[in-house]
C-alpha cells in the first residue's frame, strides 16, 4: 500500500484526508514545527494506521523540499504512494496591497513553494498519488482577494500541466478546485454560496484517488489524473463567473 505524507499536518483538510487514508499503513504529518499534531496522531493510530511519525519543515524553504521528502521516507520506512500537498495561507489582502512582503510570501508559500514541492513529489515518487489544492479563487480573481487568486491561478495551470506530463505514468495528480472551505483558515469570515467542509473536500479526494485506482482495465492498472470541482454544482457557477462584465464583477464581494 505504500506510506501517507501529509505536508501541511496541521491543515483541516490535511488532517480529514490522513483519517480517510491512514489504515494500515505508516503515516508521516509534516509541518511548519512538531507542536500541535499529538491528537492527530493518536486518532490515525485508532483508525488503523500501522505508524505515526511528524516532521518539521518551512515550506518557504524551498533549497530544503528534496531533503524533506527524504526524511519523510526514512521515517516511513517504505516508499510514499500518497502525498498531500495542503500546506498555505490566505494572507491578509489589505495589508498586500500595500506590503511588498506580504504580497511576496503569500506568492511565495500558496504558489512558488508548492510548484517545488510538487516537482519533488513527481520527480521521487514511483507510483501511487500526489494531491494538490487549487480553488474557484483562481478561476477569476476578484478585487478583494486578487492576490490570493493569482497564486491558485498560477497554481491550477501549473496542475494541469504536470497532470499531463504524468499522463501514461503510475504516479497520477489529483487536483482538487474547492468554493469557499469553512475551516480554521477562513474563520470569522462569511461563508460563500456552495460552501464546503474539510470533510467534504477530503471525501471527494478520497473517491477520486479510489476511482482512479480501480477504473483500469486488468492490461493496465496506471491510475489517472483528475482535476475536481468541490462541489460539482461548482463547476456551472464557474462557467458564469466568466461571462460576468468586468465593471460589475470588479464589485463582487470575497
Amino acid at each position: 500500500m505504500g506510506a501517507l505524507l501529509i505536508l501541511g499536518g496541521r491543515s483541516d483538510i490535511g488532517g480529514e484526508l490522513a483519517r480517510r487514508l491512514c489504515a494500515g499503513r505508516p503515516v508521516v504529518l509534516a509541518a511548519r514545527g512538531e507542536h500541535g499534531m499529538d491528537e492527530l496522531t493518536s486518532e490515525l493510530l485508532r483508525n488503523g494506521a500501522v505508524s505515526v511519525h511528524t516532521l518539521s519543515f518551512d515550506a518557504a524553504d524551498v533549497s530544503t523540499h528534496r531533503s524533506v521528502i527524504e526524511q519523510a521516507t526514512a521515517l516511513a520506512g517504505e516508499e510514499i504512494t500518497t502525498a498531500v500537498v495542503a500546506f498555505g495561507i490566505l494572507g491578509d489582502q489589505e495589508r498586500a496591497e500595500h506590503d511588498e512582503a506580504h504580497a511576496f510570501d503569500i506568492a511565495l508559500v500558496d504558489y512558488a513553494a508548492q510548484v517545488s514541492m510538487l516537482t519533488v513529489l513527481a520527480d521521487v515518487m514511483a507510483k501511487g498519488h500526489i494531491v494538490a489544492f487549487s480553488s474557484i479563487a483562481g478561476w477569476r480573481a476578484r478585487r478583494t482577494n486578487y492576490v490570493y487568486g493569482s497564486t491558485k491561478a498560477g497554481l491550477d495551470a501549473f496542475c494541469q500541466g504536470l497532470a499531463d506530463r504524468l499522463h501514461g505514468s503510475d504516479l497520477a495528480l489529483i487536483t482538487a478546485r474547492p468554493g469557499f472551505v469553512i475551516g480554521s483558515m477562513t474563520e470569522g469570515m462569511k461563508p460563500a454560496p456552495l460552501s464546503v467542509t474539510p470533510g467534504v473536500v477530503a471525501q471527494a479526494v478520497v473517491k477520486a484517488i479510489e476511482s482512479s485506482s480501480g477504473t483500469q482495465s486488468s492490461s493496465d492498472s496506471r491510475p489517472v489524473s483528475r482535476t475536481l470541482w468541490i462541489p460539482r454544482k461548482l463547476q456551472l457557477l464557474a462557467w458564469i463567473m466568466k461571462l460576468v462584465p468586468r465593471p460589475i464583477w470588479r464589485h463582487m464581494p470575497r
